[in-house]
C-alpha cells in the first residue's frame, strides 16, 4: 500500500496550515482513499547532536577495549563537578565500543529516554566499570541503513551547513520527525499509487491548488535516439502488448555518485531500499508520478529493443538470480538485430544480464506502457507481484512516458553529473480515446441528487475530463490517467464521490405487498426447523467431492458415480459436485467425531447434482445477447439439481443419567425422522425393508423410503466397512430423502382440521405369530388400514422369540388404540375389527394368533 508524508505531497499540493497525518487520513478518505495506519516515527527523541571531547581506551578482562567518552551535548550537559559521573567538562560520560571516530568528531546521541528501532529503550546504566549516560549510535541503530561497522560520523554523511549546533536535534535532518500515512487503495485506482495521484485527490478533497507534475513540458522525440521495434503476433484479447515506448540515453554518469539523501529517505517512507543512483532514481520517479521504468547498462544492450511475445523454450534469469521458463504469453523486451536475447519481463521484472552495476556510466533509460492484462497474468505466472506490475496491471498513464522520462534524465544529470543525448525516440501508438456519452438526468437518476447540468461539468472537469455537451446528452472524454472510467455508471460514481456522498439521502424503498414463502420453501424451512426441534443440528458443507464414492463403497456401475465434474475445481482432490447429502457429511460426522464428540445428530438439506441427461454446450461470447437458441442449448447443458435432505445419527442417543444408563441410536430412530419430515410436508410415506446391498447401508438394517409407489429415499445402519472408513461408533446411523420428490407429491390445498373426537376410546392388544424374516412394519401398515377411519394408533411394543411358538418364528404384540368421531365403539364393534385382522394377517402372510 502506498506511504504518505507531508513533505512529499507538499511538493504537487499546497498542504493546508495545521495539517497532520490524523488530519491527512480524515481528508483522503473523504474521497474514497482509506487510511489503513499511521505509522509513528520508530526514533523517538531525545536525538542529538554531541561533539567528542575525550576519548579513553580501556581494555578488559576479556580482552576487549572499550572508549569512556565525555561527550559535548550542549544544553544537555551535565555542569563540571555534577552528574552522575562528575568530570571538569561540560558534558556527559558515554561508553562506546567501536573506534572509528575520535576527540573533535561529530557524532549522534541518544540520551536516557530515548527509543530506537526494535523498539530499544535507552537509560543510564553502570556498564565496564563507568555509568554510560547516552549511547553514541551507528547507522544501522537508528535504522538509516544496514551499516554496523562503527558508529555514525556525522561530517562524514552531512555537509558542515546541514549539522546543527551540539545538544541541537538531529529528528528534522534524519527525517524521524515525521509521521507516514499507510493508505489502502482500491484496484481501480492505480493512479493512486503515485505521489501525483494521492496529491490530486488531496486537491479534490480540500480545494488546496494542484500542480500536475505529469503534464511537465518535454522536449520533442526525432526519433534518432535508441531505437525500438514492437511485433505482437499474439494479443491477448485484442489488445496489443505495447503501445508507446520512450528511450532516453545519459551518458558519463559518475559510478560513485551518491543518491542524495532525501530521495534515499523517500525511498525508505516507500518501503524500498537504496541500491544505486540511476537504480534510485527510476523507483522514485515511479513513486512518484506513477510510472514504472528500468534502467540498462547501454554498453551490455545492444543495436536496438524489441518488444514481442516470448517463443517456446525461452526462459530469463532475472534480478532475483531466478532463471524462469517463458510462457508464449509473455511480453518480453529483448535486444540485437533479431531481438533473440530475452533482457526483461516487460512490466515485470528485468533481467541480470543488463543491470545496472557499480561501474556503470552510460544508461539507457526505459519509459513504456503496456496492456493491463498481459503485465498481470506475467505477474501471477511467475508469481512476481512487483511495484511495476503492481502499477502496470492496474492501469498507467500513456501520456506520462516522455515526462516520467526526462525527469530520470534530468536527476541523472544533476546528482550523477551525466550528459543527455540530444535524441529521444518515443515509439506512440496510443489509441485516441473513446468519448462516453451520458444523458444530463442520468447522475440524479442513480443517485437520487438534483445535480445539475453546471455541476457535473465542474466536478468532471475537476477529475480532468472533457465535457462537451450535445443536446440532452454529455460527451465525456476521461483523462488519461483513469483507464477505470469506461462508462457513464463510473462517471457518476466519480460525481457522487466528490460531491460528497454525505449528500446522497438515505431513503428505505416501499416495499411492494409479497406473497410470502413458496409452498417449497415454507416446507424446506419447516423440516429445518422441524429437525432441529429433534435435537439435530444443521450443518452446511461444500458439495465438492472426490474419493467419497470409494469411501462409501459404490459399484463401478452405480449410477452415482455419473456425477459432473467440474473444470476449474477448487481443489484438485475434490474435483467432482455431490450426487448424495452423504458424500459431504459424512466426512463432516467424521471430523467431529475425530475432535471428541461423543454423540452426534447432524443433518443437511442442499442440493445434489446429477450429469445425467445434460448436453454440454460451448459457452456464448459476452459482447452481446445469446439467442433463444443458444439458451436452450445451456439449459440443456444444466445438470439436475434436487433437494435433498440427510442425516447421520451415531452414538448415544442422549446422556447417561445417574438412574440408568441410556440406548444408542438405531435404525429406528432414522426411520422415525423420515416419517417427521413427511408428516411436515403432509404426505404419507410407507417403508419397505431391504435384504440386498445398498451401499453404504447395512443389508438387511436398512428400509427403502417411498410415497405413493416412488421411492423417495433410505434409512437405516450404515454398513460396517463404511463406519470404520469414517471412524464412526459402531452401528452409526443414515438417512437421506429426494426432498424434491416428497414435494412433488405434497398438496398445497389447505389443510383441513379435524375435529377433535368426544368419544372414548378403545383399546385392544393383539399377538400375532409370523416368520421371522417378515418385517413388523408390514403387519403395522396392514392393521392401519383395516382399522380405517377409527384407526388412532398402532404402536409395536413387543417382539417374542422361543421355543414354544416355533423355530424360524416370532410373536409381534401390537397395542391398537381406536376412536370414531361420531359415537362410542361397542365391544362387537371392537372384536370385529380383531377377528378381520387376524383373518386377513393369516390369509396375507400365514400369520397365527398367539395363545
Amino acid at each position: 500500500m502506498p506511504y504518505v508524508t507531508l513533505d512529499w505531497l507538499g511538493e504537487h499540493t499546497k498542504i493546508a496550515e495545521g495539517t497532520d497525518a490524523a488530519q491527512l487520513a480524515a481528508d483522503l478518505v473523504k474521497v474514497g482513499i482509506e487510511e489503513e495506519e499511521i505509522h509513528a516515527s520508530q526514533v523517538q527523541g531525545p536525538l542529538v547532536v554531541g561533539k567528542v571531547l575525550t576519548q579513553e581506551p580501556k581494555e578488559q578482562k576479556n580482552g576487549k577495549v572499550i572508549n569512556y567518552c565525555r561527550v559535548d551535548v550542549g544544553v544537555h550537559n551535565d555542569a563540571p563537578g555534577e552528574g552522575k559521573e562528575p568530570s571538569d567538562l561540560p558534558s556527559r560520560g558515554i561508553i562506546c565500543g567501536a573506534h572509528n571516530f575520535g576527540p573533535g568528531d561529530l557524532v549522534a546521541v541518544v540520551l536516557p529516554g530515548a527509543v530506537l528501532p526494535g523498539p530499544f529503550s535507552i537509560s543510564s546504566r553502570k556498564t565496564y566499570g563507568h555509568i554510560s549516560d547516552g549511547m553514541i549510535c551507528s547507522e544501522r541503530e537508528l535504522g538509516l541503513s544496514n551499516e554496523h561497522n562503527g558508529i555514525l560520523v556525522l561530517t562524514e554523511r552531512y555537509s558542515p551547513e546541514q549539522i546543527p549546533e551540539p545538544g541541537e536535534s538531529l529528528m528534522d535532518l534524519f527525517g524521524f520527525g515525521e509521521e507516514i500515512l499507510e493508505v489502502n487503495v482500491t484496484p481501480d485506482r492505480g493512479y493512486c499509487f503515485s505521489m501525483r495521484g494521492l496529491a490530486r485527490e488531496y486537491s479534490h478533497s480540500t480545494g488546496q491548488p494542484f500542480e500536475d507534475p505529469g503534464i511537465a513540458p518535454v522536449p520533442e522525440a526525432d526519433g534518432k535516439g535508441f531505437s525500438v521495434k514492437i511485433s505482437d503476433q499474439n494479443p491477448i484479447r485484442g489488445n496489443i502488448g505495447c503501445d508507446r515506448f520512450v528511450t532516453r540515453v545519459v551518458r558519463g554518469v559518475d559510478p560513485q555518485a551518491k543518491t542524495p539523501e532525501w530521495m534515499v529517505h523517500r525511498l525508505e517512507v516507500a518501503g524500498m531500499r537504496s541500491l544505486s543512483l540511476p537504480v534510485d532514481v527510476t523507483n522514485y520517479v515511479m513513486m512518484d508520478l506513477g510510472q514504472p521504468m528500468h534502467a540498462y547498462d547501454l554498453s551490455k544492450v545492444d543495436e536496438a529493443l524489441h518488444v514481442r511475445r516470448a517463443k517456446a523454450g525461452e526462459s530469463l534469469t532475472t534480478l532475483d538470480e531466478v532463471k524462469r521458463e517463458l510462457d508464449p504469453e509473455d511480453l518480453l523486451i529483448c535486444d540485437g538485430a533479431q531481438g533473440n536475447r530475452v533482457l526483461a519481463i516487460a512490466g515485470v521484472m528485468g533481467g541480470a544480464d543488463t543491470e545496472v552495476e557499480e561501474g556503470t556510466t552510460d544508461v539507457l533509460l526505459e519509459a513504456a506502457h503496456f496492456d493491463a492484462v498481459s503485465i498481470a497474468r506475467s505477474s501471477r505466472r511467475h508469481k512476481l507481484p512487483t511495484e511495476a506490475a503492481k502499477r502496470f496491471e492496474r492501469g498507467v498513464d500513456p501520456q506520462l512516458q516522455a515526462v516520467a522520462a526526462q525527469r530520470a534524465v534530468d536527476l541523472l544529470v544533476e546528482y550523477g553529473h551525466g550528459e543527455a543525448d540530444s535524441h529521444i525516440t518515443d515509439l506512440n501508438n496510443v489509441p485516441e480515446p473513446t468519448p462516453i456519452a451520458m444523458g444530463q438526468s442520468y447522475p440524479s437518476r442513480l443517485t437520487g441528487v438534483d445535480y445539475g447540468v453546471g455541476r457535473i461539468t465542474e466536478l468532471l472537469e475537476m477529475i480532468g475530463a472533457q465535457v462537451d455537451q450535445d443536446g440532452d446528452q454529455l460527451r465525456v472524454t476521461a483523462p488519461s490517467w483513469r483507464p477505470d472510467l469506461t462508462g457513464p455508471a463510473d462517471l457518476v460514481e466519480e460525481i457522487a464521490r466528490l460531491d460528497g456522498y454525505d449528500k446522497i439521502e438515505s431513503i428505505v424503498p416501499h416495499a411492494p405487498a409479497g406473497t410470502g414463502l413458496s409452498f417449497s420453501q415454507a416446507v424446506r424451512r419447516d423440516v429445518q426447523n422441524g429437525l432441529a426441534a429433534s435435537g439435530l443440528t444443521q450443518v452446511l458443507s461444500y458439495p465438492f467431492v472426490g474419493d467419497a464414492f470409494d469411501r462409501q463403497r459404490l459399484e463401478e456401475q452405480d449410477s452415482r458415480r455419473d456425477a459432473v465434474k467440474l473444470a476449474n475445481p477448487l481443489a484438485a482432490d475434490h474435483p467432482y459436485l455431490r450426487t448424495s447429502i452423504l458424500d459431504s457429511l459424512l466426512p463432516v460426522a467424521e471430523l467431529n467425531i475425530a475432535r471428541g464428540t461423543e454423540s452426534l445428530a447432524i443433518f443437511e438439506v442442499g442440493k445434489v447434482y446429477f450429469a445425467k441427461g445434460t448436453v454440454p454446450a460451448s459457452l456464448p461470447r459476452a459482447d452481446k445477447r445469446p439467442d433463444e437458441q443458444t439458451i436452450a442449448a445451456l439449459h440443456k447443458g444444466v445438470p439436475s439439481q434436487p433437494q435433498h435432505v440427510g442425516i447421520i445419527l451415531a452414538g448415544q442417543a442422549g446422556p447417561t443419567g445417574v438412574l440408568g444408563s441410556v440406548r444408542n441410536f438405531d435404525w429406528a430412530d432414522g426411520i422415525e425422522l423420515a416419517r417427521s419430515i413427511c408428516r411436515i410436508a403432509g404426505v404419507q410415506m410407507d417403508v419397505e425393508a431391504l435384504a440386498e446391498l445398498p451401499e453404504p447401508f447395512h443389508p438387511g438394517r436398512v428400509a427403502r423410503l417411498s410415497v405413493e409407489g416412488k421411492e423417495i429415499g433410505r434409512a437405516g445402519e450404515l454398513h460396517p466397512q463404511v463406519v470404520t472408513e469414517y471412524h464412526l461408533p459402531a452401528r452409526a446411523v443414515a438417512c437421506e430423502l429426494d426432498l424434491s420428490a416428497v414435494l412433488q407429491k405434497a398438496s398445497q390445498e389447505p389443510k383441513q382440521v379435524k375435529a377433535v373426537s368426544t368419544f372414548p376410546p378403545s383399546k385392544e392388544d393383539i399377538a400375532l405369530v409370523v416368520d421371522e424374516s417378515l418385517p413388523a412394519e408390514d403387519v403395522a401398515q396392514l392393521i392401519r388400514t383395516l382399522l380405517g377411519d377409527v384407526c388412532e394408533e398402532v404402536r409395536l411394543f413387543d417382539i417374542y422369540r422361543g421355543a414354544n411358538i416355533g423355530e424360524g418364528k416370532k410373536s409381534l404384540a401390537f397395542s391398537m388404540k381406536m376412536r370414531a368421531a361420531d359415537r362410542t365403539l361397542t365391544a362387537e364393534e371392537t372384536a370385529s375389527l380383531r377377528k378381520r385382522i387376524v383373518k386377513k394377517a393369516g390369509k396375507k402372510f400365514g400369520a397365527e394368533l398367539r395363545s
